[in-house]
């Protein structure tokens, strides 16, 4: 069967079409992405503004009808951590449904980390035994560690890199007083819950996924995107503590001219590097390997897994 996977991040609003059989990996047969920034487009009440509304609805109707157009028979959707938060989630929800017909299931954060593992898993396969995952997105830092397939913990923090864009660089970067302040509340808030990770014993493999950690890697000297998804990937906590310090003294106009990072998310490289360089310090990580798949790719396997059940 032909299945669209439609992903509401709290900065791109994904259409992911695969072509599913059971056993099969989640390569795309087609893709449709739009900007969104719903994260961006919280109001001081932490509700979605109308702009915001209006630039979901028209996106998910059209997202809609491109999976009508390329033969979907079945469409996943779903919403993170920017409608997952909003004060005005089911007002949201509600009006895109009315409007265009789409039922955006509201997955928990616990949920988003657990289908990540899930798919980082399938990527790196047994080999990579106890398995750590971290993933920052736009709203959330999601973490999530096993041995199996279903991760041992999975859990979701409000550490994503527009949130923290949002809430903390609006006027660009803070003096350095308040730099070392939110690098303090960013690190403490990880460290809060890393004993149930590191209870069950350092990872034997630790990795990373989302454009965050990819576009982190590519400025501290991974392949570039071009090379393929099979190309190894890495981000070196040495590398990483070398260039913050360069991101912090660099204008927007700078930051978009380094390698894997888009003009749209120069204002997200900083803050989602304090979380990186956070989660390699506090559980004691030398580098974390790149994952090209993430929480689409795991939406998408558990669907295929379920087909694979029923016939």
């Amino acid at each position: 069967m032909r299945l669209g996977v439609l992903d509401i991040g709290s900065n791109t609003g994904h259409l992911l079409v695969v072509d599913a059989h059971g056993g099969a990996a989640p390569l795309p047969a087609y893709s449709y992405k739009e900007p969104l920034r719903l994260a961006e487009h919280l109001d001081a009440s932490g509700a979605v503004s109308q702009a915001g509304i209006d630039a979901l609805t028209t996106f998910c109707g059209d997202a809609l009808e491109v999976a009508h157009d390329k033969g979907c028979e079945e469409m996943l959707a779903f919403a993170t951590s920017a409608v997952r938060d909003a004060t005005n989630s089911d007002a949201v929800l509600a009006h895109v449904r009315e409007r265009t017909g789409v039922d955006l299931e509201v997955l928990p954060g616990e949920d988003e980390a657990r289908l990540t593992f899930l798919a980082v898993r399938r990527w790196f396969g047994w080999s990579a035994g106890r398995l750590a995952v971290f993933d920052i997105g736009g709203g959330s830092l999601e973490i999530a560690g096993g041995k199996d397939e279903a991760p041992d913990v999975a859990w979701s923090l409000p550490l994503g890199a527009a949130r923290l864009a949002r809430n903390h660089f609006a006027d660009g970067v803070p003096d350095a007083a308040t730099l070392r302040e939110l690098r303090r509340t960013i690190r403490a808030a990880i460290a809060k819950d890393a004993g149930q990770l590191l209870r069950y014993g350092a990872p034997d493999r630790a990795a990373a996924s989302s454009k965050t950690f990819r576009s982190l890697a590519r400025i501290c000297g991974a392949a570039p995107s071009g090379e393929g998804a099979l190309v190894p990937r890495a981000l070196p906590a040495s590398a990483l503590a070398e260039w913050i310090p360069k991101l912090v003294g660099m204008s927007p106009q700078e930051l978009a001219m380094l390698p894997g990072v888009s003009e749209s998310r120069t204002h997200q490289i900083l803050p989602g590097a304090l979380v990186a360089e956070a989660v390699m310090d506090i559980f004691d990580l030398a580098q974390l390997e790149i994952c090209p798949w993430a929480l689409r790719e795991g939406v998408i396997l558990e669907r295929f897994d379920h087909l694979a059940f029923v016939h």
